[in-house]
């Protein structure tokens, strides 16, 4: 299921809580309405469990495609305080702000995607299909030909005789750096050239600490203590970074050390950052800092996504502008060179 589906599910749970509708047939309702058959099926087997006696939270436990373990212990929260339909209004919102702002930085990269999978296509048809009939043109006039065109004849012949076998090549290490992703090693590799790179690196540093800010928020305000918001916000952080700060706020935590001082230890960790945190632990307020931090950083993932895609456009066209040009000049300039002195 999709992560909309997730939301639209969680603001209708909520809903149907508030307005004072049993679980049962809150299930059996949305079980009803449900228009993904996935859904249908998912909602039908936890009625099915909640039926036989199973608590829900146990019961969204068996399915961890849909809720993940942040989803589950905040619903194990609600049902051991009490107050299940103030925890689906906590759920619903927050689902909402992270979707929100997953999918503003996923949308936004869209259009460059495509329209360079566009040129790239492009560009290979023209190496593969036009430039060798214009390449025997001006072999047969024997003329000599600058470097730049010898380039180009040389990268089109080389992908007529060996493009299957650079096509294959490129699907391997595709298919190789996928696994790796999925290894330990290689995840930690990612995660830290994810904070690295010159710009897209502070937008993935701002991503995560809104990320790790509001599921703390999240996870306090709806009664989960602070040592298990630690260990499920490390599990859904997304980042081995993070990650790994996270779990040694965790066990420092465990010996009554305040997460702000562990915090300050780490460069991924802006003073800020630390500094709010350290104030909200002295004055007992450290939900409402939390929640302040988390919305100041998903305004700067905002505003950071507006500026990238700002500059990208630009930067885009003016790189394609220079390929095509460098591409016709290479082949069209000998050509014009030849006619005219004919």
């Amino acid at each position: 299921m999709s992560a909309r589906d997730v939301v639209i599910l969680s603001r209708q749970l909520s809903t149907l809580f508030e307005a004072k509708v049993p679980v049962v047939d809150s299930l059996k309702l949305l079980a009803l309405e449900a228009e993904n058959p996935l859904l249908r099926r998912k909602l039908s087997e936890l009625l099915a469990d909640i039926q036989g006696g199973i608590p829900m939270s146990s019961a969204m436990a068996k399915h961890p495609d849909v809720f993940s373990k942040f989803y589950v212990n905040m619903v194990r929260s609600g049902e051991e305080s009490g107050k299940l339909n103030e925890v689906f209004s906590y759920l619903a919102d927050y689902l909402q702000r992270s979707y929100e702002l997953t999918s503003k930085a996923k949308n936004a990269l869209y259009y460059p995607a495509f329209v360079i999978f566009t040129f790239f296509s492009v560009m290979i048809l023209m190496m593969v299909f036009v430039i060798p009939r214009l390449s025997e043109i001006l072999k047969d006039v024997g003329h000599d030909l600058p470097i730049y065109t010898r380039i180009v004849i040389g990268t089109s012949e080389f992908l007529r005789s060996y493009g299957i076998f650079f096509l294959m090549a490129l699907v391997a290490g595709i298919i190789f750096l996928w696994r790796y992703t999925r290894t330990e090693i290689g995840r930690s590799v990612i995660s830290r050239l994810q904070l690295s790179f010159p710009y897209v690196g502070k937008l993935y540093k701002k991503l995560y600490l809104s990320r790790v800010t509001d599921n703390l928020e999240t996870l306090l305000s709806s009664g989960v203590s602070v040592v298990r918001a630690l260990e499920i916000t490390a599990d859904v952080v997304g980042n081995r970074i993070y990650e790994k700060i996270l779990k040694d706020s965790l066990e420092a935590v465990k010996g009554g050390v305040p997460i702000s001082e562990v915090f300050s230890r780490y460069k991924e960790i802006p003073p800020l950052v630390s500094q709010m945190i350290r104030v909200g632990e002295e004055s007992g307020k450290l939900g409402f800092i939390l929640k302040t931090l988390a919305g100041f950083y998903k305004r700067e993932v905002d505003n950071s996504v507006e500026n990238l895609v700002s500059l990208i456009e630009p930067v885009m066209i003016i790189a394609l502008g220079l390929a095509v040009g460098i591409l016709l000049v290479s082949i069209l300039g000998p050509i014009y060179n030849i006619t005219s002195a004919i």
